[in-house]
């Protein structure tokens, strides 16, 4: 989706990245502010694991939530206060139009007044109300398959699903969140993991663990 971006951007370096996420919301900030948005959005990445979980695991240095790309307007009319930034390639493209935004898929929402990041919005491939991965457009399912809820009511990503987007290019983190949560999970989430894992990214490591753990993969 980032083969071409348009020219311009601003490239900021990891200092200056940690120091605009330092006042990143949490996920029961995002869904207050949401409460009664018709689209089907739900928090992603390492968030949604903990809210899988039922409790923070560890620091998180931003939020993800993500949203049908057709419905994101629907966030950011929520927000009429703040700037929508779009991502893509290591750069940054501040109040982005609509050719920005037709060519990636991630829009930060910053504070125009301090600078600070406060989440990170991935704008999803979808037909209607089906989701479809960006990794391969054949795997396709119900949003209301791939959204659950915590006890008060907040929207994320089923884990089997954000294992998968954190496989492709698994960071120390992605291990241990792995790790983590592959105990949790029933043997449908690890054989839908596993047959996703095959699919997408072949000869993963993880495949051999969730053999061992599940005696089919």
């Amino acid at each position: 989706m980032t083969d071409s971006l348009p020219p311009g951007g601003a490239v900021l370096d990891a200092d200056e990245l940690d120091a605009r996420w330092r006042d990143a919301w949490r996920p029961e900030q995002v869904a207050e502010r949401l409460a009664g948005v018709g689209a089907p959005w739900c928090v992603a990445a390492g968030w949604a694991l903990d809210l899988f979980r039922g409790g923070q695991s560890r620091p998180h240095g931003d939020l993800e939530i993500a949203v049908p790309a057709a419905r994101f307007p629907e966030i950011r009319d929520r927000f009429p206060a703040y700037a929508c930034d779009a991502v893509g390639s290591g750069r940054v493209w501040a109040g982005a139009g609509a050719d920005v935004l037709a060519v990636t898929h991630q829009t930060w929402l910053r504070d125009p007044v301090s600078g600070r990041f406060l989440f990170d919005v991935f704008r999803e491939p979808h037909e209607g109300g089906t989701w479809i991965c960006r990794r391969d457009e054949s795997l396709r399912l119900p949003y209301e398959a791939i959204i659950e809820r915590t006890a008060d009511g907040i929207p994320y990503l089923v884990p089997e699903l954000v294992l998968l987007f954190k496989a492709k290019e698994a960071r120390p983190k992605d291990h241990a969140d792995f790790e983590g949560v592959l105990p949790l999970l029933s043997r449908s989430r690890r054989d839908a993991l596993g047959g996703w894992l095959t699919r997408v990214h072949p000869g993963h490591p993880w495949l051999e663990r969730l053999l061992k753990n599940s005696g089919k993969w």
